[in-house]
């Protein structure tokens, strides 16, 4: 009887206690994470689109593509930037990204001890999209929102988070509970504090939508000089408008953003396909490789060459 009073007054506490429930959530979520992914990096999981992270140094900053991404992390802090701006974010806060950004990113908070352990989600547009069209009808914002934020987390948006995460214990329950889980964790974002810009991308016709539509032409045809007229019309906008809302969502003109992209892939064959500079420019539409080596370092801060050598480990890192 009184362990049964004991374990009843603990339940209490914690349903009262909202901060105390969130830690214990986070303790929880933390020894998953830790679970499923043992060394330092990203693990995909059984879950569709779900993976997990780890970090124990903040030494290394690394640069992609972000991909449109729910994360939140049991342990640790990071640092996004995206353009000018920078997004930062640990145990206590949530990022979502609406829209595939070009992105560096860096660990602020980690150590061997206690490491950075995360956990991503791939938002799926189309299942945002059909969600969106099952809640009550709202007057969205006329006003483009910056397709990536932080808020604060919530219980609602962390517990939910956890049940989906739970599953990776039980791989047999997959393919019947994680749509289901996954459902509800959309359903709570998209009814929180960064739902509008997940609103506005997955709804067609919107602004976010049409400039998601320009992204997506300007990754296609990477190489390709393409005109803000044929960026325009794609998006049924005026040139005007189409700068303003692209700006908006971004944080970067068309060409910055294209630019971005085009140098990024270029390091990235560069790594994996052992290609020299020249050829790697080439490849992603720049005729001059002297202009394609004058922006790469301005972008990573040394030139190509010795970039990809300190990536390899075969020379000393920059000073």
């Amino acid at each position: 009887m009184e362990n049964s009073l004991q374990t009843t007054a603990t339940q209490n506490d914690s349903v009262i206690d909202p901060a105390r429930r969130m830690r214990e959530q986070r303790a929880e979520l933390a020894d998953i994470v830790r679970r499923h992914c043992p060394h330092d990096g990203a693990q995909e999981t059984a879950i569709p689109g779900l993976s997990v992270f780890r970090g124990s140094t903040t030494c290394t900053t690394s640069c992609g593509i972000a991909s449109s991404i729910f994360a939140m992390m049991a342990q640790g802090a990071k640092r996004i930037q995206v353009g000018d701006d920078c997004y930062d974010y640990d145990a206590g806060h949530y990022l979502v990204s609406s829209v595939e950004l070009p992105v560096f990113s860096q660990l602020t908070r980690a150590s061997v001890l206690e490491p950075y352990l995360g956990f991503g989600l791939r938002l799926d547009p189309v299942k945002l999209g059909e969600l969106c069209a099952r809640l009550p009808k709202n007057i969205l914002p006329s006003e483009v929102d910056r397709g990536i934020g932080v808020a604060a987390q919530t219980v609602e948006i962390q517990e939910a988070a956890l049940r989906l995460a739970r599953l990776l214990d039980t791989p047999a329950d997959i393919p019947v509970l994680a749509p289901l889980a996954e459902q509800e964790l959309l359903y709570r974002l998209l009814t929180g504090a960064l739902g509008s810009r997940l609103h506005q991308a997955a709804s067609h016709g919107s602004h976010s939508h049409r400039i998601v539509r320009t992204i997506s032409l300007l990754q296609m045809r990477l190489a390709e000089t393409i005109s803000i007229d044929e960026m325009a019309a794609l998006a049924n906008m005026s040139k005007s408008s189409l700068h303003h809302h692209f700006k908006a969502l971004t944080g970067m003109t068309p060409l910055q953003y294209q630019k971005q992209l085009r140098l990024q892939e270029a390091r990235r064959i560069m790594l994996t396909h052992n290609q020299d500079a020249a050829s790697a420019a080439h490849r992603v539409g720049y005729e001059s490789p002297s202009q394609f080596s004058r922006e790469y370092r301005r972008m990573f801060g040394t030139p190509p060459a010795s970039d990809v050598a300190q990536l390899r480990g075969t020379a000393p890192a920059a000073v």
